[in-house]
């Protein structure tokens, strides 16, 4: 698909599958809290995870998607493992992880205990390499998932109205942590907490990241 329509088609394939209990996995915490608002602005019951919520609203995150409170969990790599959550009926995968073990992890969450399962990912026009990558790395040829595209082009509109929608409130929050502009981007930047977000053990297991020392001036 195009890149500029990718909102749109997670939409469609959301829509589509609106029955089942779904993981939603995205490479940034921001595409993670951005597409978590885009859904629920359209109607669907979803619910961001990721590494900038506190310990109890990740429990909380997790506590209504197992219930069935909510059925869409938007996650990073933080939920593709180490987590208990027995029944997931979907993994849509809305950016391709670069590593192939990293898929493996995601995919991993659904069809557990003998559970059938799908795993579906949004490939642009730029992820052709890392798609093939990972199809060698399985060992198997993914299945073209059957899209409608007339249906696609009526929800562009309101997709996009609901991806203005999320911009403004995420703005919002971070005007109201006070966080400055460099600060974010020095966050999102190499080490930062989207770098955290990926699938590591140290981070699944809880551990506190290690602070490097000060240097003391002489």
């Amino acid at each position: 698909m195009p890149l500029k329509d990718k909102d749109a088609y997670l939409v469609y394939l959301a829509n589509s599958l609106a029955q089942n209990s779904m993981i939603i996995f995205t490479r940034t915490v921001n595409d993670a809290a951005r597409i978590s608002i885009i859904l629920r602005t359209l109607g669907f019951p979803a619910v961001p995870l990721h590494g900038q919520l506190s310990q109890s609203q990740r429990l909380g995150a997790l506590g209504k998607f197992k219930s069935g409170g909510r059925k869409v969990l938007v996650a990073t790599d933080i939920a593709s493992r180490g987590l208990d959550i027995p029944s997931v009926d979907v993994v849509i995968n809305f950016d391709i992880p670069t590593h192939s073990k990293d898929y493996i992890h995601r995919v991993g969450r659904t069809a557990r205990a003998g559970r059938a399962g799908k795993s579906i990912t949004l490939v642009t026009q730029y992820d052709v390499e890392l798609i093939q990558r990972i199809e060698h790395a399985i060992g198997k040829k993914m299945d073209l998932w059957p899209t409608d595209p007339e249906e696609i082009a009526l929800l562009k509109e309101r997709v996009n109205e609901a991806g203005r929608v999320a911009v403004s409130e995420l703005k919002e929050q971070n005007m109201k942590k006070g966080g400055s502009g460099r600060k974010r981007r020095r966050e999102d930047g190499p080490g930062g907490r989207d770098d955290r977000d990926r699938d590591d053990d140290v981070v699944e297991a809880g551990i506190p990241m290690q602070k490097k020392p000060l240097k003391r001036r002489r």
